[in-house]
Parts: structure tokens; sequence; C-alpha cells
């Protein structure tokens, strides 16, 4: 399969053509919109129970409701995210290990404290009355071209019924009219799908202004997201060394005291069986070759000699030669990013690869490097069977978490029948070279 027809297949299941991208943008233009009308209600839900924690019981019916209210601005910024506008989570935790009285006071406490919990609110009381209007225009723009195509043949119980009506600037008082409004409403339907996504972003930008952490929250998370990592690099550090620790205890080193004893045996044996002596050399020697691979093979588990050599280009092609799946790779680095964040990324794009061979059922892989906005640019698709996930467990975790470390994200797009692309991206500067 070439990088053409992989690109068309990825364009047409997304949708990026203006006909299907417009309906997807109406159809998330109505999610968004009844989400809101949802929050709205559970809004004032959480206002009516702050006003009974006056009484007391009201503290045990807060966090329920303000989990419900989390949930739909979790939702909404997921929604918001698939446009390409990534809204991040901004609530502090909640304390733990209290209960009764006394936790459901504490849980109120930090809930009414959290900034992000009267940003919840704020948007809520906007997600129909601003954004979700506007996130309803294109699906309003299809219904009333439908309503001007159907005029011509229902123009007249209409006007009876309604005592006369106007269609955009036509009056309709005749079969005429009634046909100019019916080709007004040929042209505002696709114009209303062409316009749905522009929309859509619009109303993704007030989404992002309204539920996206304040820079003292922000400031926080990344606290919190460094301190994770750290961990997360630690742990994978001391993992890495138990790795290498046990390959040379049970490979390398056994096979070098196996040899050391079969040296002495020699030795022992040199003046009285010269055939034996032979045998044991000829044995050494071949034990001293398997050492020597199982050394390589731990060095390229460290660091490959051909990323150090040539860089990380050259070194996925390599993998590719390796690979006993069709892998196609297209790159585009105009240099070297970082040492570590080629490492990174080579041994992401490893794990992937190992995955398709593996579990994915594909015949034919492609791998994309690029280099743009600051950031080295990767995606891994396959043509298998499609539904990976980022389950407990799954060797994407650990993908996402080496990449983390360098504020790397990586994406899956996973449907059941294929094609998987996990798609990474880490900020980087490239190196110059003389």
């Amino acid at each position: 399969m070439t990088a053409d027809t992989y690109r068309s297949v990825e364009s047409a299941r997304q949708g990026r053509n203006w006909f299907t991208a417009g309906w997807l943008a109406m159809g998330r233009g109505l999610n968004m919109f009844f989400l809101g009308l949802l929050a709205v209600f559970l809004a004032w839900f959480v206002l009516a129970g702050l006003t009974l924690a006056l009484v007391g019981f009201g503290l045990f019916l807060v966090p329920g409701l303000v989990a419900a209210l989390r949930w739909s601005a979790r939702t909404q910024r997921r929604l918001t995210g698939a446009t390409g506008v990534p809204v991040a989570e901004p609530y502090a935790p909640l304390p733990q290990g209290a209960s009764g009285w006394k936790g459901a006071w504490r849980t109120c406490e930090a809930i009414l404290t959290d900034s992000a919990t009267w940003r919840d609110m704020l948007w809520a009381q906007c997600a129909v009355t601003v954004t979700g209007l506007l996130a309803v225009i294109p699906f309003g723009m299809l219904a009333h071209g439908l309503f001007g195509m159907l005029l011509p043949f229902i123009w007249e119980p209409v006007v009876h019924a309604w005592d006369g009506t106007w269609y955009m600037f036509v009056p309709v008082r005749s079969q005429d009219a009634a046909w100019v409004a019916g080709s007004l409403g040929l042209i505002e339907i696709p114009v209303g799908l062409l316009i749905a996504p522009y929309v859509l972003r619009l109303h993704a930008r007030i989404t992002h202004s309204l539920l996206a952490p304040t820079a003292k929250a922000g400031m926080s998370l990344r606290v919190e997201h460094l301190a994770r990592t750290r961990t997360d690099v630690v742990d994978s550090s001391a993992a890495e060394i138990r790795r290498i620790e046990r390959d040379l205890h049970d490979g390398a080193q056994a096979r070098l005291l196996a040899m050391g004893m079969k040296l002495g045996a020699t030795e022992s044996l040199l003046d009285e069986n010269p055939e034996a002596v032979r045998t044991l050399l000829a044995e050494t020697r071949d034990a001293s070759v398997r050492a020597l691979e199982e050394l390589r093979d731990l060095v390229r588990g460290i660091h490959p000699p051909v990323l150090a050599d040539r860089g990380l280009v050259d070194a996925v092609r390599s993998l590719a030669m390796e690979s006993r799946l069709q892998v196609q790779v297209t790159a585009n680095l105009p240099s070297r990013p970082e040492p570590a964040v080629e490492s990174a990324a080579y041994f992401a794009i490893c794990e992937l690869l190992a995955n398709a061979t593996k579990h994915s059922g594909a015949r034919r892989v492609l791998i994309d490097v690029q280099y743009r906005a600051n950031a080295l640019a990767m995606s891994v698709t396959d043509d298998g069977n499609g539904g990976a996930g980022m389950e407990s467990g799954s060797g994407l975790l650990g993908i996402q978490r080496r990449l983390a470390a360098f504020d790397g994200t990586l994406g899956i797009s996973s449907p059941i029948g294929g094609p998987t692309t996990a798609s990474l991206q880490i900020p980087c500067t490239l190196t110059v070279m003389p």
C-alpha cells in the first residue's frame, strides 16, 4: 500500500472533504447543544444542593451533583479536543479518607474553593445561550433550507395558516415567489455544511476560554505533571537497569563463566587427551561468539549503534528492513533532534512496529517522520484489525509514559476493522548540522 493510498484512506475516514466534514461538524454541534442544555439543568441542581447544604444534608448531595456537572464539562472538553482545540482538565484532587459529616464537609469545601467548579458553572450558563446557539446555527440553516425547498409544494396552506410568510427576504405570496424561496433553500443547505466546521472551531475557542485552566491552575497542573513524569522516568530507569542486569546475568555472564570452566578443563587435559581439548576449545569458541552476539543485542537495546551514528531516520529504515511486514518509511528531517528525544522516538516506533507485527494481523505499515511546528511529529499506520487501546497493561501506555517525560503525546485511532494510526508528537529543537 503506497503512502498516497494510506493518506486517501485516512482522509476519507476522518471526513476531510467538505461535505462529510460539514455533516460531522453539524452532528457535533447538535451534540454540544444538547450537552449544554443538560449542563444548564445540572448547574441549577448544584445551586439547589448548595442551598440545602445550609440545613445540613445538602452536604451529601453537592459532591454527586458537582460530579455530574464535571462529567458534562469533561465530555465537552473531549468533544472540543476532537475539533483540534485541546482543553486540559483543571480540577484539584478531592480529599480522601474522611467519612461522615466531616468527610462531606471537607469534600464540599474542596469543591467550592476550586476555581474550576465555578468556571464549569459559568460554562453551563453560556452552553445554551451563547456557545450552544452558535453550535446549532449550521443545523438551523439545514432545517431552514429544507423548509425553503418544500415551500413550492406547500406554500398555499402555509400562507393561509400563518396569514402570509417570508423566506429570508422573499415574501411568499405566489408560486413564483415560492420557487425563488426553494432556490434559496437549495443554496442555504450547502452553505450551512460549508461553514459548519468553521462555526465549530469558533465554538471550540469560546469553550476553551471558559473551560481551560486558569494560569494558577495551569501552573499547579504543570507541577503535578512534572512530578508524575519524574516518577515515571525514575521507575523506567530502574526497570531498565534491572533488565540489563538480568540479561547480563542470564546471558553473557553465564556464557563467560562456562567459558572459564571449559578453559580450566583444557589445561588439565592438555597433555592427556588432545582430542578432548580440541573439542572443548571449539565449544569455547562457539560460546564466545554467542556471548558477543548477546552483548551486541544488549547494546542495541540500550542505544542502537545505527541510531547513534546515522540518526533517527536511518535507524527507522533499518527497522523497516528487518521487519517481516511490508514497511514503508517517509521522512523529512532537516537535521537531528537531541539524542534523548531521538532515542525516545526510536524506541516508541520500535514498540509500535512490534505491536503491529504481533497483535494486529497487519501486512503493511507506513511510518512517517516529520518536523513541524517545533516538534517531532511521527505516525505509524497499519492495515490490521484495529481495536488497539490505552488500557492498563498495554504497551501503548508505556510509550505514553516515555513520551510524557519530554512533554510528548501519543494519540491512537484504531476502529474495529482498522486501520490503526498512532500519532506521536515530541516538542524539540533540531541540532545544527555542520
